[in-house]
C-alpha cells in the first residue's frame, strides 16, 4: 500500500474558503455599518453640539463690564466719577502654572497679601476663561515693567478700566459712601452672570443703596483666539448698558458751608427742604477720604481710621443717637396745648427746680435762680425746664411716648440710605422689656426735657422739625432726586413717600409753637437771639444742651473745670422763612457747651448760603 501525504480535498478547501469569506464580508460589513451610523450622529443627530465644541477650540466670549453711572449734585456739580486706569489681569485657562506666574508677576511690580488672597477668593468663584484683577491703578512705570515681560507671562494681561473716583473727597463720604472690591460674601448673593466683568460694588451710602441702578447691564463679544489665547479678531459684539446717573437733593456749596462753619469741632448737621422732603445737606464730621476704599484700603490706613478716637467712619448724622435735649420742648409744648392740659395763658411758678411729691431730690432747672412766673411762649423762649417738668407730670409717658412716635422719634426715618439708626423713644413696655423694671415719675420729668433714655439721631429732628413746619405733614427724608438714562437727558424723578401725617384738633396750636420759636431767636430774651443780627428774614428755632453724664444734687457744672469729651452736646433745631419755610435743619455739635452760643450761629451760617442771594436779600424763589 502507498504510504506519503494524504490527497488534497479541493471540495473542502472551496467550502472553508467561502466560509471565511462571507464572515469576512459580514464583519466588514457590521463595521462599516457601525461606522456608517456613528457618522450619521455624529454629523447629523449631533451636529450642533459637536460644532459648538469645535468653535469653542478658538472662540471664546467675554463678559464687557458696564459703565458705572455717574452722580451729580442738585446743581449739576460731579461728586462721583469713573477715571480711566490701568488694571493687571490674568485668564486662568491661559495659564500653564498659576503659582510661578504670580511669583513672576510680584518681582516686576508691588502685590500686597490683600491683592493676592482677593484675587484667589474670586479664582475659586468665577470660571477658568474669565478675566480676574489681581492689581488695580498701575502706574505707568508699572504698566511697562509689565509689558516688557509680557511673552513670559502667558494669560496675563494688562487692561484699562474706569475706576471710581470721588473729586470732593471727605465732603460727601458719609453721603455716597464708596465702592470697594466684591467680597466672597457678595459674590453668594449677586447675579454673577450680570457682574461676571465687574470687581466692584457699592458698600456703603447711596452707591450700596442705588446699586442696581447705577451698575448697568452686562455685555458679552465673541472673540477668535490663536492657540496661544490672544484674540485675533471680534466676532460679534453686545455691548452693555451703562448705569443710570443720578441727582442728588443734596447741595454741594451748602455742604462745603456747614463743614467749614463746624471749623475743628465734631457734630452732624442735617438739612431738608420741608415742601418735598429732599436732603439738602447731610454733614457727618470729622470725615474721611471714601477714595481709600475704591481698590481696597491697607491695613495701617484702616487701623488708624478705624481705632482713631474721633471716629471718622461713623456717620453721626444717620447713626448717632443723642438726647435731644430741649429741642423737642416744643412738642412736648404742642401736645399740652392739644390735650387741654395746658393753654396758652397758663402759668406756672418757677423758683428754679422741680420736687414731686413724697421726694426730697430737686429736678434742677438750667437756670439756678428760676424763670419766676412762666406762660407757655415763656417757656419755648427761655427754654425753661420746671415748665415741662411740671408738664411732663400732667401727660404722663404714655401719650407723650405715643404723640413722639407720630413724629418719627424711635424708629427710622425711612431715608434711602441703609444703616439708619432708630434712636429711642422710651415707654413703660419699652422699660419692662428692656430692664424688667416698672416705669417710675421721675424718668417721665427727665423725659420732658429730653434727657433720660431719650435718644435721637440728627436726621429724626431735623424730619420733625421739617415736619413741625409743613403743620403736621410728613415726608420721608429723600437724598436722591431722579434717576438720569444712560447717554439721555430722560429723567425719572423721585418723590418723597408720605407717612401718616400729624393731625391736631385746633390748627391755632400749630401757629402758638411757631410764634414761640421765632420769639427764640428774634426775642430780646429768647435763647437763640444771638443770631438775630441784621437777620433779612425770620427763624424759628429751638435750643438745646444734652448732658453727657449727671451731676450730684450739690454739685455745679462748670464747662472748664471738665473734660472735653465729657462736656454738654449743644443742638439747635430751626426752619426758615418762619412764614414760608424751605429749609428745616438740625445741628448737634458734640461737647460743645450751649446750643445758643454754638449750635444756632452754624445754622445760621448754612441757611444764609441757601436763602440769600449774592447781594444779601432773600432770594426770589423763597419769598
Amino acid at each position: 500500500m502507498f504510504r506519503g501525504a494524504p490527497l488534497r480535498n479541493p471540495q473542502w478547501e472551496n467550502h472553508l474558503f467561502r466560509r471565511r469569506v462571507i464572515v469576512a464580508a459580514v464583519f466588514s460589513a457590521a463595521l462599516l455599518t457601525f461606522i456608517i451610523i456613528r457618522l450619521f450622529f455624529l454629523q447629523v443627530v449631533n451636529h450642533e453640539h459637536y460644532t459648538t465644541l469645535s468653535r469653542n477650540n478658538r472662540v471664546d466670549i467675554l463678559p464687557i463690564a458696564p459703565t458705572r453711572g455717574l452722580i451729580y449734585d442738585r446743581n449739576g456739580v460731579i461728586v462721583a466719577e469713573n477715571q480711566p486706569t490701568f488694571s493687571l489681569e490674568i485668564v486662568p485657562e491661559r495659564v500653564d502654572d498659576m503659582e510661578a506666574t504670580l511669583t513672576a508677576i510680584r518681582e516686576l511690580i508691588s502685590v500686597s497679601d490683600s491683592d493676592l488672597e482677593r484675587f484667589r477668593q474670586i479664582l475659586r468663584r468665577k470660571r477658568r476663561f474669565e478675566e480676574i484683577p489681581l492689581r488695580l491703578r498701575l502706574g505707568d512705570e508699572e504698566v511697562a515693567r509689565v509689558a516688557v515681560n509680557r511673552y513670559r507671562l502667558p494669560g496675563v494681561e494688562i487692561k484699562s478700566r474706569l475706576a471710581r473716583d470721588y473729586p470732593l473727597g471727605p465732603l460727601l463720604a458719609h453721603t455716597l459712601g464708596y465702592v470697594g472690591r466684591i467680597d466672597e460674601r457678595e459674590l453668594q448673593r449677586l447675579d454673577t452672570s450680570n457682574y461676571a466683568a465687574t470687581a466692584h460694588i457699592g458698600k456703603t451710602g447711596v452707591e450700596r443703596t442705588y446699586e442696581n441702578q447705577l451698575h448697568g447691564s452686562v455685555g458679552y463679544q465673541q472673540v477668535e483666539t490663536n492657540a496661544r489665547g490672544r484674540i485675533l479678531r471680534v466676532l460679534e459684539r453686545t455691548p452693555p448698558v451703562p448705569g443710570r446717573n443720578l441727582h442728588l437733593n443734596i447741595d454741594v456749596r451748602l455742604q462745603q458751608t456747614a463743614q467749614a462753619a463746624f471749623g475743628v469741632e465734631h457734630g452732624a448737621l442735617v438739612a431738608i427742604d420741608p415742601s418735598d422732603g429732599a436732603v439738602l445737606a447731610l454733614v457727618s464730621l470729622p470725615s474721611f477720604d471714601p477714595n481709600l476704599f475704591v481698590n481696597g484700603i491697607d491695613s495701617a490706613s484702616y487701623d488708624a481710621l478705624a481705632n482713631s478716637r474721633d471716629q471718622p467712619l461713623f456717620n453721626r448724622a444717620l447713626n448717632g443717637q443723642y438726647p435731644p435735649g430741649s429741642t423737642i420742648k416744643t412738642l412736648y409744648g404742642l401736645l399740652g396745648l392739644e390735650t387741654g392740659e395746658i393753654r396758652p395763658d397758663t402759668q406756672i411758678w418757677d423758683p428754679g427746680f422741680f420736687m414731686l411729691k413724697g421726694d426730697e431730690r430737686r429736678y434742677r432747672d438750667w437756670r439756678k435762680e428760676g424763670h419766676g412766673w412762666v406762660d407757655f411762649n415763656k417757656s419755648i423762649v427761655e427754654s425753661c425746664d420746671t415748665f415741662y417738668y411740671d408738664l411732663a407730670l400732667t401727660l404722663g409717658i404714655d401719650r407723650m411716648s405715643e404723640f413722639m412716635r407720630a413724629f418719627g422719634f424711635g424708629k427710622p426715618t425711612g431715608i434711602d440710605l441703609t444703616g439708619e439708626s432708630s434712636g429711642l423713644m422710651p415707654s413703660r413696655e419699652w422699660k419692662r422689656q428692656a430692664y424688667r423694671q416698672p416705669w417710675f415719675p421721675g424718668e417721665t420729668l427727665i423725659t420732658g426735657i429730653g434727657q433720660g433714655f431719650t435718644l435721637a439721631t440728627p436726621l429724626q429732628l431735623a424730619s420733625s422739625t421739617a415736619t413741625l413746619a409743613s403743620f403736621g405733614r410728613h415726608l420721608t427724608p429723600t437724598v436722591v432726586a431722579a434717576l438720569e438714562e444712560p447717554d439721555s437727558d430722560v429723567r425719572t424723578p423721585l418723590t418723597a413717600r408720605e407717612v401718616a401725617p400729624v393731625r391736631v384738633l385746633d390748627q391755632a396750636n400749630w401757629q402758638r409753637v411757631h410764634r414761640a420759636m421765632i420769639n427764640v431767636v428774634h426775642s430780646p430774651v429768647g435763647t437763640a437771639r444771638g443770631i438775630s443780627r441784621n437777620l433779612p428774614y425770620t427763624i424759628a428755632g429751638k435750643t438745646g444742651t444734652a448732658q453727657v453724664f449727671g451731676i450730684k444734687q450739690d454739685e455745679e457744672y462748670v464747662a472748664e473745670d471738665v473734660a472735653k469729651h465729657l462736656r454738654d452736646h449743644a443742638l439747635f433745631v430751626a426752619f426758615a422763612p418762619a412764614e414760608k419755610p424751605r429749609i428745616a435743619i438740625a445741628v448737634i455739635v458734640q461737647n460743645g457747651g450751649g446750643g445758643g452760643a454754638v449750635a444756632a450761629p452754624i445754622a445760621r451760617t448754612v441757611m444764609d448760603t441757601y436763602l440769600l442771594g449774592a447781594d444779601g436779600k432773600l432770594r426770589e424763589e423763597f419769598r
